[in-house]
């Protein structure tokens, strides 16, 4: 006997579409279909599983739009073309490529799912061909525009430069995720033994070593915070926090990152993520292994760690075109 999701049938909502619920009474328009019941459970799985919020989020965005199109059609009534179908109504929404694919994923794996409860026996997103992304290289600072930056150091219109420096310390010399980097506490931080411990996707842990430069920023900022937050008399768990003794957000992060960068000569388009890949990047130029890059970096597959390797082959073939003789 197959699983199933509580209260879903593998034939539940196979009569014919009802009307939008606008048209009917508010009643009505609050009844769950069988697709929206089912990503429900969905989610509830991926918390269950330990995935990140960012993902849990994403997925629920796709999914609703996906449950939202299909509206109260039954399993059986979902094929290929309705999953084709949904991709042109994001197109028409001028959603970005990249959104339309990540839509895509985000239905394969419900299908996914759903076969494994015993729901539906194929996944018709399978059927659905990706839509073709542009493969574009990020573009990342040079090793002499980075040095260049921490030797400019904080702009002077920062109202908390000890902690601004040590965001650019941590991003760059850790390679962490901006959303690793707020969730680090004081207590993760081993000043004596340069470590600190990072929660990654899946709540995954690791340590990550941080080099001289970073320890003496550290211990000056948390000179400043501590004195900051003995005013205030607030305790806070979080490493950075703000000038009111919360933690940051990673949004206040980037604004940060962007301000310091524009201050520092680099391109306003530099934000936490292009200090990860300017490490991943940097530390393959200088000869690190890769499998050392892979565990610095948190990835789960060297695969994902590969792509530093297309951003250095980038960089050897600009040195070779414009130094090697037979190149000119």
């Amino acid at each position: 006997m197959r699983n199933t999701i509580p209260g879903l049938r593998p034939d539940e909502g196979m009569q014919p579409p009802e009307a939008p619920a606008r048209l009917m009474g508010p009643k009505a328009a609050t009844r769950r279909t069988a697709v929206e019941k089912a990503i429900d459970e969905f989610l509830r799985e991926l918390e269950r599983r330990n995935a990140s919020a960012h993902t849990i989020k994403a997925y629920d965005n796709d999914l609703t739009r996906f449950a939202a199109y299909v509206g109260d059609r039954g399993w059986k009534r979902i094929d290929h073309l309705q999953v084709r179908g949904f991709l042109s109504h994001l197109c028409e929404l001028q959603l970005a490529k990249t959104s339309v694919a990540r839509s895509l994923a985000a239905v394969r794996s419900f299908y996914r799912w759903l076969a494994r409860q015993g729901v539906v026996e194929e996944n018709p997103a399978l059927l659905v061909s990706t839509p073709k992304l542009p493969k574009k290289l990020p573009r990342v600072p040079t090793i002499e525009e980075i040095n260049a930056a921490f030797d400019r150091g904080v702009s002077e219109t920062s109202s908390f430069p000890e902690r601004d420096q040590l965001i650019l310390e941590l991003l760059y010399g850790c390679g962490i995720r901006n959303s690793e980097l707020i969730a680090i506490n004081l207590d993760d931080v081993g000043l004596g033994s340069g470590g600190i411990l990072i929660r990654g996707k899946g709540k995954k842990q690791r340590y990550v070593p941080f080099g001289e430069s970073a320890r003496n920023t550290l211990a000056a900022y948390l000179r400043v915070r501590q004195k900051l937050l003995s005013g205030s008399g607030k305790m806070t768990a979080g490493l950075l926090i703000n000038r009111r003794g919360a933690r940051l957000t990673t949004r206040s992060v980037a604004r940060i990152v962007k301000s310091m960068a524009i201050a520092s000569g680099l391109s306003p388009a530099v934000h936490p993520h292009t200090l990860r890949h300017a490490f991943g990047t940097h530390m393959l130029e200088e000869g690190a292994d890769l499998r050392a890059i892979q565990e610095l970096l948190g990835h789960a597959r060297l695969s994902t760690t590969q792509r530093y390797t297309q951003l250095s082959m980038k960089h050897v073939l600009a040195v070779y075109d414009a130094t090697h003789p037979r190149a000119k």
